[in-house]
C-alpha cells in the first residue's frame, strides 16, 4: 500500500532526511587514501546518533535463512562493488578506488535514505563519468517525480539516460516509497516503461536510486549474503536521494 504523508509527517520525514544528508556529508569528508570502510562507518553512526537518530541499516533483516542481519550503519561498496557492502577495518581505500555510501537514518518514527559514489583521491576520467552519469540519472528520472506522472515515467527516463550513455542499469534491485519503514510501496525501477504503474500524488515519498554498472548489467551476491558484485568486474555507481511529491516540483530531501 502506497501512503501518502500529512504535513506533520513531511516534517518528521524532513529531519529524518537531514540527519542522513549531515551523516552523508561527514562521510564525504572523511573519505581518503588510507582510511578504512570501518572508519567511515563510525563516523557516519556518530553523526546520526549525536543528530537524535538511529542507523537503520544496523540489523537490518537479511530475509534469507543462515545470513546474519546487515552488521553496520552504512553499506560502503567499492569499485565494483554495487550495493551491500559491508564496512571492515580490512577495507582500507586507495588512490583512484571509487566507494559507494548508502545510508538510511530513523528518527522520530521515519526514515532518510540517501546514497552518493565517492573517488577517492584521483581517478581516471571513465571512473568520473560513470559518476556522474549516474547522478545525472537521478535527475533525469526527477523531472518526472511529479503529481501526475506514473512511476513508469521516472524508471523509463533513468533507463534511457544511462542506455544512451553506454552504460548498464541494475535490473535486480530498485528504489522504493519510504515513510515510517525502510522500504514501503510503490518499487521504483531503474529501467521501464512510460506511462506504466502507479500515478504520482502530492504526499508521496520516495527513495530513487540509480545502480550502474559500467560493463554489463549482470551481477553476483558474495558469500556473505549481501555484498552485490558485477558479474564482469567493471565498476559500480550509486546515487540516491529521498525525494517528496508535491502539488508542483519534486523537493529533495537529502542534499544539505
Amino acid at each position: 500500500m502506497v501512503t501518502i504523508k500529512s504535513k506533520r509527517e513531511i516534517e518528521l520525514m524532513k529531519e529524518a532526511c537531514k540527519v542522513a544528508a549531515l551523516a552523508q556529508k561527514a562521510v564525504e569528508q572523511a573519505i581518503r587514501p588510507g582510511i578504512s570502510t570501518y572508519e567511515l562507518d563510525m563516523i557516519a553512526e556518530k553523526v546520526i546518533r549525536d543528530n537524535g537518530g538511529i542507523p537503520a541499516e544496523k540489523g537490518y533483516p537479511s530475509g534469507e535463512k543462515g545470513i546474519p542481519n546487515f552488521p553496520a550503519s552504512i553499506c560502503s561498496s567499492v569499485n565494483d562493488e554495487v550495493i551491500h557492502g559491508i564496512p571492515s577495518k580490512k577495507v582500507i581505500l586507495k588512490e583512484g578506488d571509487i566507494v559507494s555510501i548508502d545510508l538510511v537514518a530513523y528518527k522520530d518514527g521515519f526514515n532518510g535514505d540517501c546514497a552518493r559514489t565517492y573517488t577517492v583521491g584521483e581517478a581516471s576520467a571513465p571512473t568520473k563519468r560513470l559518476i556522474d552519469i549516474t547522478r545525472q540519472a537521478f535527475f533525469e528520472g526527477l523531472k518526472f517525480a511529479k503529481k501526475g506522472y506514473r512511476i513508469g515515467d521516472v524508471s523509463h527516463a533513468i533507463g534511457e539516460f544511462v542506455n544512451k550513455n553506454g552504460y548498464s542499469v541494475v535490473r535486480e534491485f530498485q528504489g522504493h516509497g519510504i515513510g515510517r519503514q525502510m522500504h514501503e510501496e510503490p518499487g521504483i525501477p531503474n529501467y521501464g516503461k512510460a506511462g506504466r504503474g502507479i500515478r504520482l500524488e502530492p504526499g508521496m515519498t520516495l527513495a530513487i536510486e540509480p545502480m550502474v554498472i559500467m560493463g554489463n548489467p549482470d551481477i553476483l551476491q558474495l558469500d556473505d549474503g549481501w555484498t552485490i558484485v558485477s558479474r564482469d568486474g567493471t565498476l559500480a555507481a550509486h546515487y540516491e536521494n529521498t525525494i517528496l511529491i508535491t502539488e508542483k516540483e519534486p523537493e529533495v530531501l537529502t542534499i544539505c
